[in-house]
């Protein structure tokens, strides 16, 4: 049994230092368990060869298939004559030249073979207008007996997630060599789980996943290595919400004829019933002694911050303070815009013209005045200023509250979780938090990523709201279409309206410096995005000359930002153009259309996000989705998709699909690998919402895990501090 290695040990031992370097390097891989759970990607089959007919251009991939041609041709390159040697490989579903130079053609020459099959690894380029590999590496498939041929062909080969320095077979010899300690994996699920579900054990699952003799051992496999990650996560989080139980907050309910009272009697119009249910979910929440914790979300344009803003009242009525912390200046000055001019003289208090029961609304951001900041910084202590919207300044050392009841962050998935931290430490007790999201989580991330938080949704557009067309224009296929787009934008101006032009980046030398974060798709036509200050002047003097034209961008002082949006707010401007900078918050009922520039560069849901800010008053809403890309890409589906539905929920599974999914759990900001290698957040609904339920009722019975030591260690293992520190503080 000594030659067995734990799961703890370091690759290097196992390995040896070479190795363990590269897989450390390549793969982030330290130990044998961190091994042991690098799953194989897909499996190929020798019997029926993987597909050569649809392979990705710019990727690394690994094939198996035979050699149908080979042949050796010399040519005169620049330092004499050479060779090369062309080798054709086919699978039955397509064709694919290998290519091999100078000193590097002589062993392949004499490997390849007419007939030989082999595993080939290297990254697809384009050449004359056919795929092929460049010096490839490759494994020999060899097949000895009759018997041992019939095993060789219907054997499952294994193909690792791999990378340029690390070929998939070389990764599948390493795990031969550890396999042996699968046998000492601790299982975290509760044998009594286990049974009941019919899932097999740990070791078996892992030598299952790694050497399948059959379809149905990765079947089982799978099934059982879900169950893993979909419980531990559960429990992690189940722990957090048994915890906030157990946290003191002082209950805070609204006071009859109180501020909220006066702001509902002078509504101008009634609220949708989503508004209203949700509204109570959160007074219910707000009257318990312990902390609420829960996730709004909802439609663009549902109302969300009316809803925020009646639950701020409502603490304010309680004799607390509310703080809304959003993630750019322009949004929080926008908010705290919206928020005066909803209250009108409720939000005077103290001031001469302000209501009976009125209380100060404060601004504090980073880039204001000495003398603002010190009189707002003044009105929180004495709790003078019942509501304070702010950005990341919020959470300074020197700001200090009278008695913080409750923090809305808007936009959650901006800030850093440290951040939303500092800030519920303000409070003499911890405050109630809730979490406002304009982009709709299918249920199934809710419960895997804010699995802590109770969620609300807002599904309802208010009365009034008008819908938006959306359609896409091929400025490639069809240049007139562009230019019908700015008569569109000229007609709309013309009735009195305004509108946006969205584009990528921004265009100043800075901003050229930065690496384009471009799709695939991009870098085959290696233009680079359309810039704002490219744009805005090509329409002041081309398309949409003599009309009012202001730029917005991210990089501009934030006293020339606000007054550029107060002006555009105003009517004083037809055209903005801007960056994604508006794509939250911002609202000009007047704008009735934005033209979105290279709209294949960004994602489903900021498409939507952006969408959101048109048609927000009586006047229907126009957006036009502007792209170069080919009709038969992928970039040109996704804006088909886009402009096809205006469900914000449909549109966010789509956009989940074409990430990965540790986005979607966060890592970037836990700075750590996310947990998950075989469970899809969209796919296994069902695995996670029963593994949720299983984590609860054993989180209730049994809070410190005392009675499950394996469930305790992965935990430890999978979820790592950072991790589980994230999660705590999420």
């Amino acid at each position: 049994m000594e030659d067995v290695p734990a799961l703890d040990e370091p690759l290097k031992k196992a390995l040896g230092p070479a190795t363990a370097k590269v897989m450390a390097e390549a793969l982030d891989l330290h130990t044998v368990g961190d091994l042991l759970h690098h799953y194989p990607r897909r499996y190929a089959e020798r019997g029926e060869l993987t597909t050569l007919s649809d392979l990705p251009l710019d990727e690394h991939v690994t094939v198996v298939a035979r050699v149908a041609d080979a042949r050796v041709l010399t040519f005169n390159g620049s330092k004499g004559r050479g060779q090369r040697l062309e080798v054709t490989i086919t699978d039955g579903s397509g064709r694919l030249q290998l290519v091999f130079f100078g000193k590097g053609v002589h062993k392949p020459h004499h490997d390849l073979l007419p007939g030989t099959r082999a595993m080939f690894a290297g990254k697809v380029s384009l050449f004359n207008r056919r795929l092929q590999l460049a010096h490839p590496s490759y494994e020999l498939l060899r097949g000895g007996d009759d018997e041992a041929v019939d095993t060789w062909a219907g054997a499952l080969i294994p193909i690792y997630p791999a990378t340029t320095k690390l070929e998939s077979w070389k990764i599948a010899k390493a795990v031969d060599a550890v396999l042996p300690g699968a046998g000492d994996a601790v299982d975290p699920l509760p044998p009594a789980l286990r049974e009941g579900r019919g899932l097999v054990e740990l070791p078996d699952a892992l030598r299952m996943i790694h050497r399948p003799r059959t379809k149905a051992d990765i079947a089982d496999a799978r099934a059982r290595l879900k169950w893993d990650e979909a419980f531990v996560l559960q429990v992690a989080l189940a722990r957090r919400r048994h915890a906030d139980t157990q946290l003191p907050a002082v209950a805070r309910r609204p006071v009859a004829d109180g501020i909220l009272d006066a702001f509902d009697a002078k509504l101008p119009f009634t609220l949708t019933d989503g508004q209203t249910k949700v509204s109570r979910e959160i007074f219910d929440d707000l009257a318990t002694e312990h902390p609420m914790h829960r996730l709004l979300q909802g439609e663009v344009g549902s109302g969300k911050t009316m809803v925020a803003l009646r639950a701020m009242l409502a603490v304010v009525d309680s004799g607390g303070q509310a703080a809304m912390l959003a993630p750019t200046e322009v949004l929080a000055q926008q908010h705290h815009r919206s928020v005066v001019e909803m209250m009108g003289e409720l939000a005077e208090g103290g001031m001469l013209g302000g209501a009976e029961r009125a209380t100060k609304v404060v601004l504090l951001t980073g880039s204001m005045g000495t003398a603002a900041r010190r009189q707002a910084l003044l009105d929180l202590v004495t709790g003078e200023a019942g509501i304070v919207i702010g950005t990341h300044a919020l959470i300074e050392d020197k700001v200090r509250f009278h008695d913080l009841g409750l923090v809305v962050v808007d936009e959650q998935h901006r800030f850093g979780v440290e951040q939303r931290d500092a800030l519920r430490g303000k409070g003499k007790q911890p405050p109630h938090l809730l979490v406002m999201t304009a982009t709709p989580i299918p249920r199934t991330v809710a419960m895997t990523v804010f699995g802590d938080l109770e969620t609300s949704v807002l599904d309802q557009l208010p009365a009034g709201r008008s819908p938006i067309a959306s359609h896409v224009v091929p400025a490639a296929d069809k240049p007139h279409f562009l230019a019908r787009a700015w008569e569109r934008v000229r007609e709309e101006v013309g009735n009195g309206h305004q509108a946006y032009v969205v584009c990528p980046r921004i265009g100043d030398e800075e901003d050229q410096k930065k690496k384009s974060k471009a799709s695939p798709e991009d870098e085959a036509e290696k233009r680079p995005p359309l810039a704002v200050l490219d744009v805005a002047e090509k329409l002041r003097t081309g398309p949409l000359a003599g009309l009012r034209i202001a730029v917005l961008h991210g990089r501009m002082h934030p006293d020339d930002k606000d007054d550029v949006m107060r002006r555009f707010a105003a009517g004083e401007l037809d055209v903005l153009v801007a960056t994604t900078v508006i794509e939250v918050g911002v609202n000009v009922p007047n704008a009735t259309v934005m033209v979105i520039m290279d709209a294949d560069r960004f994602g489903v849901s900021q498409l939507h996000q952006l969408r959101g800010r048109v048609g927000r008053g009586s006047a229907p809403g126009l957006c036009l989705l502007v792209s170069e890309m080919p009709e038969a890409s992928p970039a040109r589906q996704r804006l088909n998709a886009v402009a096809t539905t205006l469900d914000g929920f449909e549109l966010s599974r789509i956009d989940l699909e074409q990430r990965r999914e540790g986005d979607v759990l966060g890592q970037a900001q836990s700075g750590v690998r996310s947990s998950l290698r075989v469970l899809a957040v969209i796919d296994d609904e069902e695995v996670i919402a029963a593994a949720r339920e299983e984590a609860t009722s054993l989180v209730l019975a049994d809070p410190d895990l005392d009675a499950h030591p394996g469930l305790r260690t992965a935990l430890d293992a999978l979820l790592s501090e950072e991790r589980e520190e994230y999660l705590e503080k999420g």
